[in-house]
């Protein structure tokens, strides 16, 4: 998502996103594969990938699939899907344009719909798009489950990244975020008819690459914390300083991971 999205706070077009892009597939992409593989991806299917954000899953969802299948990933930030050989790119907004067709075995979205102010006609969408028996996997963050940065928080150090990061979620509601969505996901899929409906979660407590996360999130949205006056510019640059030094202090918010079935007609 970018400019074509003006509400949008993680803004692709800054250099940070890329290095979120990067974090996140590290973090999440095993968590992801698993989950699609368990509903049973294989040869021949038919996929939509939708805001797909950066190659790596719509990459893998093609070798998957094979020649006989076909994999279609959109965003309405092309920035980071360039043409990759194996699967379709194409600029679409999930919340404001039908879908792409009605015959999908397999949509999946992640990091999404929490951002997205017209989650639910993106969710519509995502559920018209599925052929009978066709599986819809969404995964989507949850910053009111674990609001905190540390955690474990017993140092002044904690506590300010941890207003840095309120500040962050004070953001995002202003963007029109819905920073609670995670956990609706499977009374969601329910209420849209869907059969099978399961949900798990990936909670992420330390690990360097949680730092990294927090590192590139922070500089992404530093000047919209100053210009909120939710933080100043020397606190920032002490928490970023702080983070470097000590990493395995941080986490990150629960992923949810929900799926469910089309029934068969």
């Amino acid at each position: 998502m970018s400019p074509a999205n003006p509400g949008y706070l993680l803004d692709n077009q800054q250099s940070e996103a890329g290095d979120r892009f990067q974090v996140m597939a590290r973090m999440f992409n095993p968590g992801t594969f698993r989950r699609l593989e368990a509903v049973g991806i294989t040869g021949g299917w038919r996929c939509w990938e939708v805001g797909a954000g950066s190659a790596g899953v719509p990459r893998w969802m093609a070798e998957r699939v094979g020649s006989g299948g076909a994999v279609l990933a959109t965003d309405i930030d092309l920035a980071y899907l360039g043409a990759d050989d194996g699967f379709e790119v194409r600029r679409h907004d999930v919340a404001a344009e039908p879908a792409p067709g009605r015959d999908f075995d397999l949509v999946h979205a992640r990091a999404v719909l929490t951002h997205v102010p017209g989650r639910d006609r993106a969710l519509a969408s995502m559920v018209a798009a599925l052929r009978p028996g066709g599986w819809l996997v969404l995964e989507d963050v949850d910053p009111g489950m674990q609001p905190l940065s540390c955690p474990d928080e017993y140092a002044p150090e904690h506590r300010r990244a941890n207003r840095l990061r309120k500040g962050f979620r004070t953001l995002l509601t202003a963007r029109g975020a819905d920073v609670a969505y995670g956990r609706t996901i499977p009374r969601r899929l329910r209420a849209a008819g869907l059969v099978d409906v399961e949900a798990e979660a990936y909670l992420p407590l330390s690990s360097p690459d949680c730092a990294r996360l927090e590192d590139a999130t922070i500089r992404l949205i530093r000047d919209d914390l100053i210009a909120a006056g939710l933080a100043t510019a020397t606190e920032i640059d002490d928490h970023l300083r702080y983070v470097a030094t000590d990493p395995g202090q941080f986490a990150t918010s629960a992923m949810i991971t929900a799926w469910g079935r089309k029934p068969l007609e």
